[in-house]
C-alpha cells in the first residue's frame, strides 16, 4: 500500500488562477497544512517551500488535472525531484455552508492513499509539443472544412454571371480566383457583397490550408 510508503501527502485542487495545498499526514489522516498559491512560476515555487517545511520526510503530491490547470504545477515539481502522483476527477459534492478548495485538496491526497499503484504523470516534453501541435493542426482542418461550406453555400447564391464564371473550375484555381477578386469597382450592390464575401472566405482557407501544411511538417 501506498500509506506504508509515505509519510505525507499533498493534495492539490488545481484552478485556472489558483492552487489549493491541503497537506495530510499520512498516520493519523489529519490535514496539517493548508494553502493556496497563484497558478504561476512564482506560485510553483511557494508550493514547494511550503511542502519542504510542512511535509518533512517521505511524501508524494497527489494532483488532479495533471494533463489540464494541474500541468504547470506537475512539471515544475517533477523537474525538481518530487514524486506526483496523478488523481483521477473526483466526483464534486454539495455541502452545506459551502465548498472550499481545501477541501477537495484534502480529498485528492486521501484518494491516493488507498490505492494499490497509483497513476504517475506521463513524460512531457516532445509528448506534449506533439499533443499541441495535433490539437492546434485540428483546428486548422475543422476551420478550414467550415470555411469551404460556408463558400460552397455562398456559391450557389452568387449573382450570374459570375456564378457561371466560377462553376467549372477546380478547387485550387476557385480559391487563388476569388482571392485576388477586387469587388470595389462593382456597382451592383448584391455582386459587390457577394464578390466581398467569397474573397474573404477563400483568403481564410487559403491562410488555414498553409498553417495545416506547417504544423504538419512540424508533427
Amino acid at each position: 500500500m501506498l500509506a506504508d510508503q509515505l509519510d505525507y501527502v499533498v493534495g492539490v485542487d488545481p484552478h485556472r488562477d489558483s492552487h489549493a495545498l491541503a497537506v495530510v499526514h499520512v498516520l493519523s489522516g489529519a490535514v496539517v497544512f493548508e494553502a493556496n498559491v497563484a497558478a504561476s512560476s512564482e506560485g510553483y515555487a511557494d508550493a514547494l517551500r511550503l511542502v519542504e517545511q510542512h511535509a518533512v520526510g517521505r511524501r508524494a503530491v497527489a494532483i488532479e488535472g495533471v494533463g489540464s490547470f494541474g500541468a504547470g504545477l506537475t512539471r515544475f515539481l517533477m523537474s525538481r525531484g518530487e514524486r506526483v502522483l496523478e488523481v483521477g476527477r473526483l466526483r464534486r459534492e454539495r455541502r452545506s455552508g459551502g465548498k472550499t478548495d481545501a477541501l477537495d485538496a484534502a480529498r485528492a491526497a486521501r484518494s491516493v492513499l488507498a490505492q494499490e499503484r497509483p497513476a504517475t504523470p506521463r513524460a512531457g516534453g516532445e509528448r506534449q509539443a506533439l499533443q499541441a501541435l495535433v490539437a492546434a493542426r485540428e483546428g486548422a482542418v475543422n476551420a478550414k472544412r467550415a470555411g469551404l461550406c460556408q463558400l460552397r453555400d455562398l456559391l450557389i447564391t452568387t449573382p450570374e454571371p459570375l456564378r457561371g464564371e466560377l462553376r467549372p473550375l477546380t478547387r485550387a484555381r476557385l480559391l487563388q480566383r476569388l482571392a485576388a477578386t477586387r469587388p470595389a469597382g462593382r456597382r451592383d450592390p448584391e455582386l459587390r457583397g457577394s464578390m466581398l464575401a467569397l474573397r474573404s472566405i477563400a483568403r481564410r482557407v487559403l491562410q488555414l490550408t498553409a498553417e495545416e501544411r506547417e504544423l504538419a511538417r512540424e508533427i
